[in-house]
């Protein structure tokens, strides 16, 4: 296209996880990123605790470089339901700093794995001191940070109101906000009227569609205005990733087509019609 971009496009290897019993693809990274490759992508986020031997920085750097993309973010999925982090959880964060700090500018992607929302203002603030404690160690390293909310019914960041409990709670000095469009909407939002309210959060943006059906659909197949979101975000020049994160039905059965697919709709039908 001839639009010029100030953003590129990569994929997050979640829709992988989806499939089978979520143990089927583990440790297949280097599958992902071949796919990934193959779908036009420019970068790829990891999840972390899901990397198998390429959690390796020498062999995780030698495969990209085969493949011609790049690493722009992990996802350092964790529970994190107590007070503050548990040892454990305080190691597998500071693995993921070493790692990051073998690619320069690519971001800790922070997020809670969801399991209930009982007593939920307290354990929301208990998050907020985690995921802000976790992001300052990351910034010592040189290493930047997003903080990505969900929208399980389990999640306690997934309605307006928890959004502006956290959000506003973020130490912006050490981490930004990664808004998911399709976990916005199934949190009855708007997506890009939350994206325009926390603008300046904003540093890392997700992908997908939703047509609550129950909830997510294959990228060009719901309601979600991605034509309108990425118009917006090249018109304030957001200069960060775009990554898709497609948990449509049809990632159970076959991740890698959905990764083509979603690859093949950016270039030939959102991309064209951006002014």
């Amino acid at each position: 296209m001839s639009v010029q971009l100030p953003f590129r496009f990569g994929s997050e290897v979640y829709t992988w996880f989806m499939s089978g019993s979520g143990k089927t693809h583990e440790g297949r990274l280097g599958h992902m990123i071949e796919v990934i490759a193959k779908a036009g992508f420019s970068g790829i986020q990891p999840i972390f605790t899901w990397m198998g031997d390429l959690i390796d920085p020498d062999l995780l750097e030698a495969k990209l470089k085969e493949q011609g993309i790049e690493l722009a973010a992990l996802a350092l999925a964790l529970d994190w339901n107590g007070a503050e982090e548990t040892a454990h959880e305080r190691e597998v964060a500071d693995h993921a700093i070493r790692v990051l700090q073998r690619f320069p500018g690519a971001i800790l992607n922070t997020v809670q794995i969801p399991t209930d929302r009982h007593n939920l203002a307290d354990r929301q603030a208990s998050l907020v001191n985690i995921v802000n404690t976790v992001s300052r160690r990351a910034a010592e390293k040189g290493v930047p940070c997003s903080f990505h909310p969900n929208s399980p019914h389990t999640s306690i960041i997934r309605t307006e109101e928890d959004y502006k409990m956290v959000l506003e709670s973020l130490d912006i000095s050490v981490t930004g906000w990664t808004p998911d469009v399709g976990h916005i909407i199934n949190g009855g939002m708007d997506p890009l009227a939350k994206m325009k309210e926390y603008q300046s959060l904003i540093n890392h943006v997700h992908y997908k569609d939703w047509d609550g059906a129950p909830e997510f659909a294959l990228m060009g197949n719901g309601r979600v205005d991605l034509p309108g979101v990425t118009q917006w975000l090249k018109d304030i020049n957001y200069k960060g990733w775009i990554i898709c994160e497609d948990e449509g039905a049809e990632a159970l059965e076959d991740p890698d087509y959905v990764t083509l697919h979603d690859g093949k709709w950016i270039q030939e039908t959102l991309l064209p019609g951006l002014k």
